[in-house]
């Protein structure tokens, strides 16, 4: 997929505001060489589907930069993860144009920070205030996902990095408990099986299956269906390890 149509998607809640800026600030004259979308062969469910999921990946790349930078460093292990993403949802020609625009958002905030130490940082939680306003719960949580495995990718996530996920959790309308329950996600552990259902051990059997049904629910990879399959089957992946931190409690409960 050529980036001029990656690029073109990027419509909608973001056309305004602080990732409007951003968005201008990082991709400028792109977005006049994306014409694709406007051809006929085109319907409008089609270009308003194709704005969502370039949104929601646009406004993955902004928290990314926040998050990358966190501990002042940016590790060659997140950034990565964010090109395989890119390659792996949008092909090889996105790579580039994807990590040229988060070099553009570190570039920004240094340029920011110059004139006030906490220009940037509001900049985000104005970010994920229009997020929280403009993308679905179900979206805005397979967002945060993203935004715990770049953090994960290194093999160490630090306090830093973990101090800038709750900001960021909290300004995009999600808690501190959604947030705990993926940074556990890929544990084995009982104790992290519990903090993925967000709960704690001493919880009833009846508790248990509540606390699964009720993130099943919201964690269900149909609520992000409209964003494209290969985030449908993130969310898929997603969904398999709760399944598992699930099937953890019940064999140590003797539950069915």
């Amino acid at each position: 997929m050529g980036f001029g149509k990656w690029i073109g998607g990027i419509v909608g809640f973001m056309a305004s505001g602080p990732l409007g800026g951003l968005a201008g600030f990082a991709i400028g004259s792109l977005f006049d060489s994306a014409t694709d979308l406007k051809q006929p062969q085109y319907t409008e469910e089609e270009r308003t589907q194709y704005g969502q999921r370039n949104s929601f990946l646009f406004s993955m790349l902004v928290m990314a930069s926040y998050i990358i930078r966190a501990d002042g460093k940016i590790m060659h292990s997140e950034m990565e993860y964010v090109r395989n993403f890119l390659r792996v949802n949008f092909g090889e020609a996105a790579v580039a144009e994807g990590q040229q625009i988060l070099m553009d958002l570190f570039e920004q905030r240094k340029r920011m920070e110059l004139y006030d130490v906490n220009a940037f940082h509001r900049t985000i939680r104005e970010c994920g205030a229009q997020i929280a306003d403009n993308l679905q719960y179900g979206e805005r949580l397979q967002l945060l996902d993203f935004l715990v495995k770049i953090a994960k990718s290194d093999g160490n996530i630090c306090p830093a990095e973990v101090e800038a996920l709750k900001e960021v959790a909290l300004v995009m309308g999600l808690s501190l408990k959604e947030l705990d329950s993926m940074l556990n996600l890929f544990g084995d552990s009982l104790e992290e099986a519990y903090r993925v259902l967000e709960i704690e051990s001493s919880a009833t059997d009846e508790e248990v299956r509540a606390a699964y049904r009720k993130l099943a629910l919201k964690h269900h990879p149909d609520r992000v269906a409209t964003l494209g399959e290969d985030i449908r089957k993130a969310s898929e992946e997603k969904f398999q390890q709760i399944n598992a931190a699930k099937e953890r409690i019940y064999k140590a409960r003797g539950m069915r």
